[in-house]
Parts: structure tokens; sequence; C-alpha cells
């Protein structure tokens, strides 16, 4: 029996038991506006049973316990062996199985995969995000793949299968396989064209040994892995197996783990090439032009991933705001609180709306819509990825001192948030890929500008704000130095294009006031007090 003075009161319950999908209104919606009616039940049924799973008890304490319990290097065996091999909390494979079951790399196999796999995405990443990176980098390997029909024909079924096998052994002999990446090196970081590790090639064609050190190289435990090496011709992409054919290990040793600020139920290593087995992806010299297509799938990803932290997020708050009381009514009934929360739901709507709809062009693939995205997936990787930490940091401030213990799960999602906009290229690098667009691909601004057209006269605001990007794309003096900004403008537009369009009238209206109309302070909160608040969050509540 409870001590009288331990009686526990005025304490939201736990946000568990409920279905993360359907409880997610816009993520909902741009389901059914971006899917062929014909595959919208299937699909909607299936994200379903798998906002079910996310949202249960039993998952989020696999999560929990996935990030409690990180990965740990075995370099030797008892013996003295060099084996090389990762090991992982049961509850980490449990994840991972669950989202390589659940089609979280088969985008390319089926019909309307895309927004189907990224819809599953945002959901599934709510559990635990560290499981994000090898099913991200799994789906992204195989436009890469696709630039030599033969590995193609060979590896894309094992990477689009539906199985998960952890067992390190040929890929030949498993029903599935993942994928990881080496192209970081200590000298170069994002500029990969000072990678220094060497491709020696072989006696049989299209082989390779490789000779270097990969300073970030993801998932290590993975089946095989995209790196980038130095050829007699330059730059390559190559394909390295964990294990070779007639089963012996691959020359992959794995010197440590990265002890990282979040992510840490994934790992992520350094790892040696001393005469390493490799497969030539694509032409000699071309590595950069082959591994583009699993970059631009990552980037996406990264914007998929920090969408999906934003909405966990803001539903920890609304969800804790609803049934906290304090100075005589709920929280979330207060003004100023309705105004934080409004503020950041706005940021999480218009971050998944922007994801969905890139993840819908990737399922279109017409020429205007591969140029379209040219621009808005670094666009939007710069953007979406930034808003993530702050969002993080002031929803875990709703929750008060709950929010910073450890038990609320809310410093793993912050400790997460800053992730997605380092991963795959950085702030300055997306602003300068977007720069490249807009200077050597003229289809791209072309199709941007059509896109954002579409919305022209529902929005004074919108208007002016695409009067006004226009006017600073025509001005290029000091552009490298205007970039950030310039990218950033971009992106809004984007979002509030979408919105309009899309979204309620109440939430598009919020949007224009503060993120186009100017009508908007440096921090959450700041939203104008005339506008329906109400709305915008009730429509941001999680129904458990």
């Amino acid at each position: 029996m409870a001590a009288s003075t331990h009686t526990v009161t005025n304490q939201a319950p736990p946000l568990v038991g409920y279905d993360v999908f359907t409880a997610d209104r816009a993520l909902g919606e741009a389901v059914g506006r971006h899917l062929d009616p014909e595959l919208l039940q299937e699909a909607r049924e299936e994200l379903s049973a798998l906002g079910r799973t996310t949202g249960s008890a039993q998952v989020q304490e696999w999560g929990a316990l996935a990030n409690e319990n990180p990965p740990k290097l075995r370099s030797h065996d008892r013996y003295g062996n060099r084996i090389d091999e990762v090991d992982f909390h049961p509850s980490w494979h449990r994840l991972l199985g669950k989202g390589v079951s659940a089609g979280l790399t088969s985008a390319w196999t089926r019909p309307g995969g895309h927004v189907r796999r990224a819809a599953g995405f945002v959901v599934w990443t709510q559990a635990e995000a560290g499981n994000g990176c090898p099913l991200s980098m799994t789906h992204a390997a195989v436009p890469a793949l696709r630039a030599d029909p033969a590995l193609a024909a060979e590896w894309v079924p094992r990477l689009t299968s539906a199985v998960y096998d952890q067992e390190l052994r040929p890929a030949s002999r498993k029903a599935g396989v993942l994928f990881g990446m080496g192209m970081t090196e200590k000298q170069g970081g994002s500029d990969v064209r000072a990678n220094t590790t060497e491709a020696r090639p072989l006696a049989e064609d299209g082989t390779y040994a490789l000779t270097g050190h990969k300073w970030f190289c993801s998932a290590p435990m993975s089946d095989g892995f995209l790196v980038l090496a130095q050829a007699p011709g330059g730059l390559t992409c190559f394909l390295v197996p964990r294990v070779l054919e007639d089963g012996t290990r691959n020359v992959f040793r794995i010197q440590r783990l990265k002890d990282k600020l979040g992510n840490r139920s994934n790992a992520s290593s350094e790892v040696e090439f001393d005469g390493t087995w490799a497969r030539r992806v694509g032409d000699e010299g071309r590595g950069v032009r082959t591994i583009i297509g699993m970059v631009a799938a990552t980037r996406l990803d990264c914007v998929l991933g920090s969408a999906a932290l934003m909405r966990q997020a803001v539903a920890q708050a609304i969800h804790h705001c609803t049934y906290r009381e304090a100075f005589g009514g709920r929280l979330v009934d207060k003004p100023l609180m309705r105004n934080v929360l409004a503020d950041m739901a706005l940021e999480s709507e218009a971050a998944t709306t922007l994801a969905m709809r890139l993840a819908a062009a990737y399922d279109d693939g017409s020429e205007q819509e591969r140029a379209f995205l040219r621009l808005a997936v670094p666009a939007a990787k710069y953007w979406v990825t930034k808003r993530c930490t702050p969002v993080a940091v002031e929803a875990l401030e709703c929750l008060g001192g709950n929010g910073y213990v450890e038990e609320s799960g809310m410093p793993r999602l912050l400790r997460e948030s800053p992730l997605n906009s380092i991963w795959e290229g950085a702030g300055n690098v997306q602003a300068l890929d977007v720069l490249r667009a807009l200077q050597r691909e003229p289809g791209a601004l072309d199709a941007y500008l059509r896109e954002v057209g579409r919305a022209r006269g529902a929005d004074h605001r919108l208007d002016g704000a695409i009067k006004n990007l226009l006017t600073e794309l025509a001005d290029l003096d000091g552009i490298e130095a205007r970039a950030r900004r310039l990218v950033e403008r971009i992106a809004l537009v984007l979002q509030g294009s979408l919105l309009v369009r899309y979204a309620p009238p109440e939430v598009a209206d919020v949007f224009c006031a503060s993120r186009l109309g100017g009508d908007w302070g440096t921090g959450f909160g700041t939203l104008p007090h005339s506008l329906d608040l109400a709305t915008v969050v009730e429509r941001a509540r999680p129904v458990a």
C-alpha cells in the first residue's frame, strides 16, 4: 500500500497502446493524397497495423532497451582469431526485423512503394530511430547498384526482401540482406574527392583489392557496403561484401565503434581495408555520379526521420498538456501554452507534408519530378533537419522537469534530433548543392517554380513570398554567402504552397502569417494570437 505522501495525481498516462499512423492526421491525409485510389485501402491497413505495433507498450520497451544497451564490438574470438563482429541487444534485432518485414526496404519493387514506405518510415522511426540507418541505406543502395545491371540482378532482390537474416554468411545463401555505406575519411569529411583509399585492379574483370581507412562506416554488421576508393581511372564506387562467396570473411577490420551523442542503438564504426575484395559499381572515375542516387535517397530519409522525431516530440508534448493541470485548468487550454503547442505542431505538419510530397515525386519518376527533386531534396534536407532540434527542445520543456528525466523518453529524442542535419552532408553542403542545381540545371528551378505556382492566388502572403524569392534568385551577387538564407526561403515557400493547397485553412493561415508573413518571433510560442490556434493543436493531438 502506498504511503499517503506518495499518492500520485495530476500526471499524464503513458502515450502507449495507440495507432501511431491513424493518430497522425497530416500523415494519413498525405498517404490518401499521393496514392492511387486502388492501392489506398491496402496501404492504410498495412500502415495502421504498423502504427498499432509502433504504439504498443512492447515495441516502446524494445526501443528503450535497444537505446540503453548499445552495440559492442568483438574484434577477436576466445582463441585470438580476428572476427570483427558487432553484438546487439535482442531488442535491436526485433526492431530491425520488424522494419524489414514491414516493407521499409522494398519501395522500389511495388506500386506506390515510395509513398507507402515513407509513411511507414515516419511511423516506425518513432519506436526507435537507430534502426532507421540500416533500413535507409539498404533501401537507398538500389539506385546505385542499378548502374551495373548484372550486380542489380544479383543484389536487388535480396535488398528488397521482407526477410531479415542477421547471420553473417554469403549473400547468395540468404533470403534478405542489409547494406551499409563508407564514404567519409578523416582528411576529407564531406569532400569525398579527397579520399585516399586505393583500389588495385585484380585479374578478374571488375574486381579490385581495396586498401585504406573509412572514418565513418555505418551499420558494420551489414552484408555489403557501397564505398568510394581511388582506382586508376579516378574516384570509383565499389561493392564490398562482408562475407565472400566461399564462406570466408572479407578483410573488414572494425577498429572501433563510435561513441555518439545519440543514435546509440545503431553501430557506426571506423574500418580498415587491407587487400579487401570488392566489385566495381559503374565506371572508373564516376564514383560520385554512381553513388549520388543512394545519397539522394538517404537525404530524403533524413527529412523523413526528422519529420518523425518532430511528430513524436509534438505528440508527447500535446498528450502531456492535455492531462496536466496547472493554475486552475488544463495546460492545453492555457493561451500561452496553446501558442507554443500550435507553433510546434505547424513545424511538424509542414515537415511531414513536404517529406511525403518528395516521396510521391519518386513514385512518379517523370523527368519533371526528377528535376523537382534535384532542388527540393537538398533544400528540404537543409531546412527540415535543422528545425528538428528546436522542436525537440521545446517539446521537452513542455513536460518541465519530467521531460528532463530519461524515463520520459524526451532526452532520447533530443539527442537524436541533430543527427539528420549532419548525416549525408551538413547544412553548408546542402546549401551549396542547391546552388549547384540552380546554376547547372535550369530545369530544376523551373520544376520548383511550377510546383509552388500551383498555389498562386490562394494566399497573399504566399504570393508575396514567391515574389521576394524570385527577386533573391535574380541577384547572384554574393550568392554563396547568402546560400543558407536563400535555401531557407526556398524550403519555406515550398512548405507554404503545399499547406495552402492541402492543409485545413486554419493550419495554412497560421503558417503563412508566421513563416511567410513575418508575424512571428524568434522562439516557439510567438504566433499571432488572433488566429485559430486551438484547431491547430487539436489536429495534432494523438488520440490514444
